[in-house]
């Protein structure tokens, strides 16, 4: 039985821990069981990126007679976006070339389970015979799938999951129309994707509203952009059945408030009700690595597993299910493995965009999160017809889908978090997480260095350490969309 130094299951944000063990000369051994490259890359926030952008730009050009541009109804090239998007999922294949390439590393393309504390058995689906290794420390990075609920007929009807649609039942041709079922980020993505490519799109959400996790207002923003660009949103609706007959497909649904009952019909089934772990196909029993209630695994502020040569990151960890934070987990653990001194995660600014539209970003506590604390604080919210930036791409005070930030900030100026919904909402958001980021790394620091508790103990020297003073004493680009951002704060002052 081969013995490893490190072996690492999963290929994505896996690879990174990887790379550094390989650079130290340990001998390691990678098993993936599907492409490697991790879902980013096969099947998640890649290849959906490169059906957004056109997406995106078919929508900009529906608005552009506000701004003096008068433009027909584009014509999709189906063919060239998908092989864009497949150039760019293909992408695997160089990866897993070079891989097999490397020195003191064994590639094992299979199913990765425990048979002991330090033994993994390999099966493939090709029949070949199993392989079992051992190691000395084990990177659980196998990541999570879709979470597909029981729906009498669901089965037998089919239906397409995100993994499946960058896969093998990817349609050689926009839908005509399509049923969603689920109400997060998944969902409106592709519901974005495919209405601005002509389908007729259908969202099913058990939720009483679209992005349950985002500010409400920003949820009623956007639900109403869905719903003026031709998109049927049934929110606290319970599916009760689906089927099909020769042509087509059905799912029936259940309004949990008005108890009535509507039947949809369409060409296909999207399920994008969430995900799940991927630890149930580890056969963790065999090991002391503990689980939650949902299968996630548990991890302490090192990534370590309840036992002591495991560690898990990523999506499996169910902290946070992005690709920048399963990063970063990876560079601290790198840190922690590799290194004398050990870094703990910090999860107090993880921020997300959901590239829908209009693009949403996150980052910090909800106004409802800031009152379950019971902190005191204030809000602020700024428009992009406020500023001229916006008013340049045509947004007007009077005008529905004229977007905003919102700034939630302490009675210190602290700032809790920051809620955008509108074009290049991702890059006006990121330089608040740098911004909110410091002042968290900087408390922490304080009290390491002084054993003073939190950012308090320099807040003497630094009063500005960790508020939004720095960006209100700066100098923002005039005009741009900067501006949006930077002048929300004037109206906390009143």
């Amino acid at each position: 039985m081969k013995r490893y130094d490190i072996v690492v299951i999963g290929s994505g944000a896996g690879l990174m821990v990887l790379e550094e063990a390989l650079n130290r000369g340990m001998k390691c051994a990678l098993v993936e069981k599907e492409k490697v490259g991790g879902t980013c890359l096969t099947k998640g926030c890649i290849p959906s990126k490169m059906l957004v952008y056109p997406a995106d730009f078919i929508r900009e050009m529906e608005r552009s007679k506000r701004f003096g541009i008068n433009t027909r109804r584009p014509e999709i090239d189906w063919d060239t976006i998908s092989k864009n998007m497949w150039e760019q999922i293909n992408f695997h294949k160089k990866i897993e070339s070079n891989l097999l390439d490397m020195p003191n590393l064994t590639l094992y393309k299979g199913a990765a389970a425990f048979s002991g504390l330090d033994e993994l058995v390999i099966r493939y689906e090709d029949n070949r015979p199993e392989d079992r290794i051992c190691g000395d420390k084990f990177i659980i990075a196998a990541g999570a799938r879709s979470l597909t609920p029981f729906f009498p007929g669901l089965e037998e009807t089919g239906y397409v999951t995100s993994e499946t649609f960058f896969g093998e039942k990817f349609p050689p041709k926009p839908w005509n129309s399509l049923v969603i079922i689920g109400g997060g980020a998944i969902s409106m993505e592709f519901a974005h994707i495919f209405s601005a490519f002509g389908t007729k799109v259908t969202i099913i959400a058990r939720s009483g509203r679209l992005l349950n996790k985002e500010e409400e207002e920003i949820s009623q923003f956007v639900t109403k952009q869905f719903t003026g660009s031709g998109i049927q949103v049934l929110t606290d609706s319970t599916v009760l059945a689906v089927s099909k007959d020769w042509n087509k497909k059905f799912v029936t649904v259940e309004n949990r408030l008005t108890k009535e009952k509507v039947t949809v019909a369409c060409e296909e089934i999207f399920v994008a009700s969430g995900v799940q772990s991927n630890g149930d196909t580890l056969s963790l029993e065999n090991t002391e690595v503990e689980v939650d209630e949902k299968g996630w695994i548990r991890t302490n502020s090192y990534l370590e597993t309840s036992q002591k040569n495991i560690w898990a990151l990523g999506d499996i960890n169910g902290k946070y299910q992005f690709r920048h934070k399963a990063n970063y987990e990876a560079l601290i653990l790198s840190h922690n493995l590799f290194k004398d001194t050990k870094k703990e995660v910090s999860y107090d600014v993880v921020p997300w965009t959901i590239f829908t539209h209009p693009q949403v970003a996150h980052v910090g506590m909800t106004e409802k999160e800031v009152k379950e604390k019971g902190i005191l604080y204030k809000t602020a919210k700024n428009y992009y017809s406020e500023v001229v930036g916006g008013i340049a791409m045509g947004y007007r005070k009077r005008d529905e889908d004229n977007g905003f930030i919102k700034i939630i900030v302490g009675q210190d100026k602290k700032i809790l978090g920051v809620h955008i919904v509108g074009p290049q909402a991702a890059i006006l958001l990121q330089p608040f997480v740098y911004l909110m980021n410091q002042g968290y790394q900087c408390g922490k620091n304080a009290a390491d260095c002084t054993g003073k508790k939190g950012i308090e103990g320099l807040r003497k020297l630094c009063p500005q350490m960790g508020t939004y003073e720095p960006i209100s004493n700066s100098m923002v680009i005039h005009p741009s969309l900067n501006e949006l951002t930077a002048w929300v704060f004037e109206k906390l002052e009143g």
